[in-house]
């Protein structure tokens, strides 16, 4: 399956996160919301006009900003 930043899934759909491209800092922020390299998250939502987008990881729903979600690869499953 070909990668994708979180932004580009649809609604509904289960991945697994296989990068972030971004800084450690970042990545620490997010591990802390329980968003790692090889977590399966479901994206809930996006809103229209660069919005944040809801994903759901375990019980929890998290919402990122787009420029976040850009940063965020996954491989849908």
């Amino acid at each position: 399956m070909p990668l994708h930043d979180l932004t580009q899934v649809k609604e509904g759909v289960v991945c697994e996160i296989v990068e972030m491209t971004c800084g450690m800092g970042f990545v620490e922020k997010l591990a802390l919301m329980g968003i790692t390299v090889g977590t399966k998250v479901k994206k809930i939502s996006s809103q229209i006009m660069k919005g944040p987008v809801t994903i759901q990881v375990g019980n929890t729903q998290v919402a990122l900003g787009f420029g976040m979600a850009k940063k965020v690869i996954v491989e849908q499953k």
